[in-house]
């Protein structure tokens, strides 16, 4: 018998595999748990080489997967000023006056923002008008919370050439006012990218460091992988490669890159032939699409359009073409991820699975859900559709319904917010994530909000508790649910040989410990493959 790597000992081991739910120790060889069980069955396992950890009663899990983020994207999108603790148009005014200014493409001394809630403006239309004062007269390109809007300053639009409404071929929208005058409120990444290309995007160089520090951070919160929700700019793969070759990547990465609205056969066969690419901690698995927008925005596909009568559009102007795309993509093999938050891009992505057949159950998976009627729910099972969510994303709303959030969907719908609960009691495989950087990426606050969600979803809210998880619920959306929906179930997502030796332990119980306390638990240990990628104090 080969000695182990690595044995992990003093722990409540909570499997997760109905075959040993609970065990006291772990070894590892090769980047694989080889044994699970009492301190008794690992022994034979060490040698002269084993690295022997000792948890000091610490509880271990599966490794935690954030089932939805963006950590290479995400580096460009959070550049500038944290605009996330500015509730009002004051605190943005007074923030922007600070702000520092950054060189780029066309006029010099950009200010940028990012995370700004739309419940800063006071019910107010997003509008140039109310920042332009604070600026003194320097480009600005303002990123909204929701990553799918932007505020744009007069001299940032200026430099874009933007002087009134324009046709995309998805659905974007410089907004305009009554004399056809644009506010500065641009909505969807087509509008947005015209005055995004032009902002300063850090170097290669910087990118490449933010990105390693990020992911080590990232460990440090219990997080062992991630299902990256795009492909980025073209090179993401070579600095990737470039990262793994001089060290190790320390987070796992399952990436899916975009297909939008006009895509054709030939973009589709490269987005096929874009699965063949990865290295020793990352591959691309799936494409991801959007089936619409945000609430906010006034983009959610509404069954009913929402209470400024919008809302009633899907993202692909035609809707069929999705089908078909889908179809082209499910008939190679390849799983796809959508985003769709409103009711109606909800309804239309079951619809498109249900005509794929019996085949496609378990590889195409719904991203966000953030309201779905009664008679969907039960779909999702009986069509093998995962639900992919993001409970942080309840932070942004309000419990009396007083945030954008709720006013633009009314009452009735803001009253059954994200239904987790209501899914996994439906029988939908449930996989939970942050979206960060729209959320933070602390895996610990993600599976603590899955428990007692905020805001609309909140338990306190009338009549409403069809959102909070138990907490065995919330540790499997990270495990063993985010292992399905990325189709690793055989390999991840629960603690047994043969298995990746993807693991975290939790200096207190994850599933038993009240949920205020699993947000800040310390994390003694993290390990990705086989590798511990972060060691906190035993006690």
């Amino acid at each position: 018998m080969p000695a182990a790597d690595t044995v992990l000992t003093g722990a409540r081991v909570r499997t997760l595999d109905p075959a040993r739910p609970e065990a006291r120790a772990v070894a590892v060889l090769g980047g694989e748990v080889v044994a699970v069980g009492d301190e008794a069955d690992v022994r034979d396992w060490r040698g002269p080489g084993t690295e022997v950890v000792d948890l000091a009663g610490a509880t271990l899990t599966p490794g935690l997967t954030d089932a939805h983020s963006h950590p290479v994207w995400g580096i460009e999108m959070a550049t500038g000023t944290d605009l996330s603790a500015v509730t009002d148009l004051d605190g943005l005014r007074a923030a922007l006056r600070t702000a520092p200014r950054r060189a780029g493409r066309g006029p010099g001394g950009w200010i940028l923002g990012y995370g700004l809630d739309h419940n800063a403006f006071g019910g107010r239309p997003v509008d140039k008008a109310l920042i332009e004062d604070a600026l003194d007269g320097a480009p600005a390109f303002l990123r909204l919370y929701d990553g799918h809007s932007a505020l744009a300053s007069g001299a940032a639009l200026a430099a874009a050439g933007i002087t009134g409404p324009r046709a995309f071929a998805q659905r974007s929208e410089i907004v305009c006012d009554a004399a056809g005058r644009p506010t500065g409120h641009l909505v969807e990444h087509a509008a947005m990218d015209l005055v995004g290309s032009l902002v300063p995007k850090p170097s290669y160089t910087e990118r490449r460091g933010r990105l390693t520090r990020l992911l080590s951070d990232m460990a440090a919160t219990g997080l062992t992988g991630a299902h990256v929700m795009d492909l980025g700019d073209g090179d993401v793969p070579a600095l990737l490669a470039t990262v793994e070759y001089e060290g190790d990547l320390p987070l796992r990465l399952n990436l899916a890159p975009w297909c939008m609205p006009g895509a054709g056969p030939d973009d589709l066969a490269e987005l096929v032939e874009a699965q063949l690419l990865g290295g020793r901690h990352w591959r691309v698995g799936g494409v991801k699409f959007f089936m619409d927008g945000t609430v906010e925005g006034g983009t959610a596909w509404l069954e009913h359009a929402d209470c400024h009568g919008q809302g009633t559009d899907a993202f692909w102007p035609d809707p069929h073409a999705y089908a078909a795309a889908v179809r082209v993509l499910d008939a190679a093999g390849v799983r796809t991820a959508t985003h769709a938050i409103g009711d109606a891009a909800v309804r239309h992505v079951l619809d498109t699975v249900a005509s794929l057949g019996a085949q496609a159950r378990t590889r195409h998976r719904i991203e966000h859900i953030e309201t779905v009627p009664d008679d969907q729910l039960e779909r999702f099972a009986e069509l093998g559709v995962i639900a992919s969510m993001q409970p942080p994303h309840t932070a942004y709303t309000r419990a009396d319904h007083s945030d954008e959030w709720s006013k633009r969907l009314g009452e009735e719908r803001a009253g059954h917010a994200w239904r987790c609960r209501d899914l996994r009691d439906a029988g939908a495989v449930l996989a939970l994530g942050s979206d960060w950087p729209i959320a933070h990426y602390d895996a610990r606050q993600v599976l603590a909000v899955a428990r007692s969600p905020r805001g609309a979803a909140s338990a306190g809210t009338p009549a409403w508790t069809g959102a909070a998880l138990t907490g065995l619920m919330a540790l499997e959306g990270m495990t063993s649910h985010a292992a399905l929906a990325a189709g690793e179930a055989a390999v991840a997502g629960r603690i047994a040989p043969g298995c990746r030796a993807d693991l975290t332990a939790f200096a207190l119980d994850p599933v038993d410990a009240p949920a205020d306390e699993l947000a800040e638990a310390p994390v003694r240990l993290t390990m990705s493959g086989g590798r511990i990628t972060h060691h906190g104090p035993v006690a």
